[in-house]
């Protein structure tokens, strides 16, 4: 039997705050994946080493976390007031499925510096020194990032003293800025074709708690409050008592529990229905990605993962969030704008875990450590609206070159593995 040469394509591995994933520039990939569609999809599983049944991706540049089974395709902006085009890819671990339904806001960190690394942006418009605004059209969500990337000789500087929690060593920091997060609808066509999904308002039921009813075997009474929120990523935050926790959970007291994991899922299916992401239960198993389920809880003391103590003092509330089916072992970038915007919105989950007042910034509690976000909200015409939300991260290269995939994958009569 005879095979293909093996394709090799330029790529880069990098650190976006707490992620990792693999970046590629569109017009670098095979002409057929430049575009939404199967062999596209097929081709970055393959890249990243997914499906995996052993759940290891031991052949691929995966991970086996959902923090490192990510990628990335970017391309120079025709948008005008933008300079780089960001798609993101979530990628399954045990199933070949790309979830392309929503942002990744630790990953978009790394943005700017790939596009300035990677010849996306002009030299000629950057500063030698200093800070580059790098402004970026997020494809998935249809919706705008300013990145501020430090600057030292011409090229992206990585070194600096920039602690972040989850992330063992300091980094230059990177400052994101997440503009008009809260999605009213007004990207929908550009997500479309991009292959992403409308989401619809920032509240979709119009208000900012609601009821959700729920088989009794999943919450005592068959009633849970919960604050369905699309902002940075649709999101749905509850109380963490409700679900017998404290809020102060480590990473493996979750996800070495099997059936609590079936459990959170299953809520966070019914509360996709209510959110009108999905038309039947069974069908958020097809958007993994989206939305996610968090629940909050008033600050108290804990031990983060790295051992240090984490004083109630020191944080306005603690937040705990599944990412892909399990417990992050931080906090996502884009579930962090949407405790921000929460927070920033008197009546939500999260605004009354953090004490009741609205906040313009907020400093909550996650499973390394703590994290600050600020959002600015406003009473619009009666409707809720986020104009920004900020935080800071840190990115670097971990690697360039190529990627080296079996050719055999781009065969048309191929199916997803």
């Amino acid at each position: 039997m005879s095979f293909l040469p093996v394709l090799k394509i330029p790529a880069v591995l990098l650190r976006g705050g707490t992620s990792k994933g693999v970046f590629f520039r569109l017009e670098d990939l095979p002409a057929d994946c430049r575009k939404p569609g199967a062999a596209r999809d097929r081709l970055l599983l393959r890249v990243i080493g997914s499906p995996d049944a052993y759940g290891k991706q031991i052949d691929g540049l995966g991970g086996a976390t959902s923090s490192t089974s990510k990628v990335v395709i970017a391309s120079r902006s025709a948008r005008p007031g933008h300079d780089v085009d960001y798609l993101f890819g979530q990628v399954a671990i045990d199933r070949a499925l790309v979830d392309w339904s929503g942002n990744c806001g630790n990953l978009s960190a790394a943005v700017g510096p790939f596009a300035i690394e990677t010849g996306l942006i002009d030299a000629a418009t950057l500063p030698r020194d200093g800070q580059a605004t790098v402004r970026i059209w997020q494809a998935n969500i249809g919706k705008t990032i300013v990145a501020r990337v430090p600057m030292q000789d011409g090229r992206v500087l990585e070194s600096g003293d920039f602690e972040l929690d989850g992330v063992t060593f300091p980094g230059a920091e990177i400052e994101l800025a997440f503009l008009d997060p809260g999605d009213d609808g007004d990207g929908a066509d550009a997500r479309a074709g991009a292959g992403g999904q409308g989401e619809g308002a920032m509240f979709p039921t119009g208000r900012v708690v609601d009821e959700l009813a729920l088989p009794e075997d999943l919450v005592a009474a068959g009633r849970l409050r919960a604050t369905l929120i699309n902002a940075g990523i649709p999101t749905v935050f509850v109380d963490a008592r409700a679900l017998g926790y404290t809020g102060t959970e480590a990473q493996e007291s979750v996800n070495g529990d099997a059936a609590a994991l079936r459990r959170l899922e299953a809520i966070r299916a019914h509360a996709a229905l209510r959110m009108g992401l999905i038309d039947a239960l069974d069908e958020a198993a097809t958007r993994p990605h989206t939305p996610k389920l968090a629940f909050v809880a008033p600050p108290q003391r804990y031990r983060a993962s790295s051992g240090r103590i984490v004083e109630a003092g020191d944080i306005d509330m603690l937040v705990r969030a599944l990412s892909m089916g399990r417990l992050h072992h931080a906090m996502m970038g884009t579930a962090a704008v949407a405790i921000g915007a929460a927070a920033a919105i008197p009546g939500t989950v999260v605004c009354e875990a953090a004490g009741g007042a609205p906040r313009a910034s907020v400093r909550f509690g996650h499973p390394s450590g703590t994290l600050r976000v600020g959002a600015e909200a406003a009473l619009v015409d009666g409707q809720w609206r986020v104009t920004r939300a900020v935080m800071s991260r840190s990115a670097r290269v971990l690697m360039e070159g190529v990627v080296r995939v079996p050719a055999e994958i781009l065969l048309p009569s191929k199916e997803l593995p």
